[in-house]
């Protein structure tokens, strides 16, 4: 993985992440996922039809208290992620990859980078704790790579 020069401790140094760009981030991303062939499915899979509206409501959520601080998020996000089946680091590349260029289209460089090293933190925390409950070993776990 990839790690940004900008420190995620400077969340709220930049003007260009605000409510609304977080909006268009979510909404950009998640409609580039449920296009994509290697992790759409798995999206597919786990929320059903007529949950999308809620889940993109609780990720605009999580994005606001991570980026903004706003708390607005309160749920425990790790807990679904270690009950599905099948995903690889391909998948959390994958993730990584769009919401990279997501992060590029909707806010300036500073404000891509600041998404990005919380985008990238977040990716090898589930990674790894996907890892651990599984019993796998993760100290031989190669570094995700983001644009592949």
């Amino acid at each position: 993985m990839r790690s940004s020069t900008v420190s995620s401790d400077d969340r709220a140094g930049t003007a260009s992440i605000d409510e609304t760009g977080i909006r268009k981030l979510v909404y950009g991303f998640y409609d580039s996922v449920r296009g994509d062939p290697l992790i759409g499915p798995v999206f597919e899979r786990e929320i059903e039809a007529d949950q999308w509206p809620v889940h993109l409501a609780k990720m605009c959520d999580f994005w606001s208290s991570v980026l903004l601080r706003t708390r607005r998020y309160s749920g425990r996000p790790m807990a679904p992620h270690l009950r599905m089946e099948g995903l690889s680091d391909a998948h959390f590349e994958r993730w990584l990859t769009l919401f990279q260029a997501t992060a590029h289209r909707v806010f300036d460089e500073e404000g891509a980078a600041v998404v990005m090293a919380f985008a990238e933190r977040i990716a090898q925390n589930f990674r790894l704790s996907r890892a651990l409950h599984r019993g796998e070993d993760t100290t031989r776990m190669k570094p995700l790579r983001v644009g592949v």
